[in-house]
């Protein structure tokens, strides 16, 4: 069968075009008036920050989500995707960052799934897995169609998702962060697949926010910030220093006050720091890090770069495959989360509800969580109820925590509550040192701005202070010192008033600058 012939099943797309298009959730907007176009044989990126709005307009074009505002056209017709049915019927696909496969089943069968056979009642999975063999050998995609898929590595996983939405004939591809989990040979072989695909006639999305990646396979880049069309330039006019300045925003930052600290000797020290990710694919790449007591060092990034495994490995929930870590000069690579407590490290997770708190647990069970064995919430073996019930009123008291009493299920409360109760938790304890992540997330302006001041108001107290946000304006706002890790490795580490959005938008997009620790 020639290549004509192969291609047959393709459904033909010139060009596909998003016009004004606004999307709103409860308390954000995601997408402000963005106006976006791929054509026929080009790659077209779209670069931004995490919550740039990028997967929001993506997920809207592919009919994930309906516009509250705007137009989709498809040769130059107005159309309307209600579904990603619709979508592959307009010949969109979207390869997601998170596979969508079932690893019990082969290639075939996940690739035949909720198709009609050929033969009606009968199965065709050999007129399937003939076509597959078509497919990958003209886009360079080897697989094996009769492998169950959870023997297969993730970059060949990868290529299912992207043989399924060709098998289904779709001619615009929207790649959402498709390196994201991928070894960089892979990434190599992806890109050949993908240049391949273009000179074939394919239109495609690439989202991304690696700039080196951007540069290396677009024909026009779009950026995104905070919901916004930031600018749109073909890739000859674009450089990392210009798409860094986009993507970070050109605006200045207000800092809050910072007043002058005596920093005294390092108390939080990594040393070669790995780790392996949730994946199985190496999360942390040799991290080195010093922090004095009294000192914030924020570390930034782009979501997914490592920076939760991170937090996890210092606070002892994620055991390091090499390197040491020190508290006060003390090698503590390995302690357990209690015995680390117990040093004088407090933790404030990323995913609250999950890691933070027992949504079933009251407010004030969730407040002596950690310290429920020693006085005074403890008398030997009993629990002292009644000095419970007054540190818990103290803490909600002192920490302005909202909830209607110490006994309501803290799944009852808020975010910013749920937070605050986190924040009073930890710091009431009075560590020496705090790993911070992501404190303010999804929080309210009020609430955040309440936790931020909380946190500095440690600084003054002489705690060492590691947070980790990808918040750039928390970030200047909050640290002494700035770090930028992307891809597990640390990119530079500048002081606060060095730091520039050049600076650290091209350490997050990937390139490492000659910066003293």
């Amino acid at each position: 069968m020639t290549t004509d012939q192969t291609a047959i099943n393709l459904i033909k797309v010139d060009s596909l075009e998003a016009r004004g298009i606004v999307k709103r959730f409860p308390g954000v907007l995601a997408n402000d008036h963005i106006d976006f176009e791929v054509h026929a044989g080009e790659v077209h990126s779209l670069l931004g920050e995490n919550g740039a709005g990028k997967s929001t307009l993506m997920k809207i074009l592919y009919g994930m989500y309906q516009p509250d505002e705007g137009e989709i056209l498809v040769n130059g017709k107005v159309v309307r995707i209600r579904s990603p049915l619709d979508a592959m019927s307009h010949g969109i696909g979207m390869v997601h960052q998170h596979f969508m496969l079932v690893p019990t089943l082969t290639v075939t069968e996940n690739i035949a799934l909720g198709l009609p056979s050929s033969r009606k009642v009968l199965l065709d999975l050999d007129v399937v897995a003939r076509r597959i063999e078509e497919l990958a050998a003209i886009y360079h995609l080897q697989i094996n169609p009769k492998a169950p898929v959870w023997q297969l590595s993730v970059g060949e996983q990868q290529r299912v998702e992207i043989l399924k939405v060709l098998y289904r004939g779709a001619s615009v591809l929207i790649l959402d962060e498709p390196t994201a989990v991928l070894t960089p040979q892979e990434v190599d072989g992806l890109f050949k697949t993908l240049h391949k695909m273009v000179a074939q006639g394919h239109a495609l999305v690439f989202i991304s926010h690696k700039l080196w990646e951007v540069m290396a396979l677009s024909n026009r880049v779009t950026v995104l910030h905070t919901g916004r069309m930031v600018g749109e330039l073909p890739i000859e006019e674009a450089d990392e220093r210009k798409l860094a300045s986009m993507m970070v925003g050109r605006d200045f930052l207000m800092r809050v006050d910072h007043p002058e600290v005596e920093m005294g000797e390092v108390h939080l020290e990594l040393k070669g720091i790995r780790a392996l990710g949730e994946s199985g694919l190496e999360s942390l790449k040799g991290v080195d890090l010093r922090i004095r007591s009294g000192e914030i060092l924020g570390l930034a990034g782009v979501s997914g770069n490592g920076q939760r495994d991170l937090a996890e490995v210092i606070a002892g929930l994620r055991p390091p495959t090499a390197g040491e870590v020190f508290m006060e000069g003390v090698d503590v690579t390995g302690w357990t989360p209690a015995k680390l407590l117990e040093h004088g490290l407090s933790y404030i997770p990323e995913a609250r509800m999950v890691d933070g708190t027992v949504g079933d647990f009251s407010v004030s069970e969730n407040l002596i969580m950690k310290d429920h064995t020693y006085p005074p919430y403890a008398d030997g073996i009993f629990m002292n109820f009644k000095n419970i019930a007054k540190e818990s009123k103290r803490l909600v008291e002192t920490f302005d925590i909202k909830t209607p009493s110490i006994a309501t299920p803290i799944k009852n409360l808020s975010g910013g509550n749920i937070q605050k109760l986190i924040l009073a938790r930890e710091i009431s304890r009075g560590p020496r040192v705090l790993v911070a992540a992501q404190p303010t997330r999804g929080l309210d302006i009020r609430a955040t701005e309440y936790v931020r001041r909380r946190i500095t108001e440690q600084r003054e107290k002489g705690v060492t202070t590691l947070l980790i946000s990808e918040d750039l304006d928390e970030i200047l706002s909050l640290s002494d010192r700035i770090a930028v890790i992307f891809e597990g490795e640390i990119m530079g580490v500048v002081d606060r008033d060095d730091a520039t959005f050049e600076n650290l938008g091209l350490m997050m997009g990937g390139r490492k600058m000659e910066t003293e620790e």
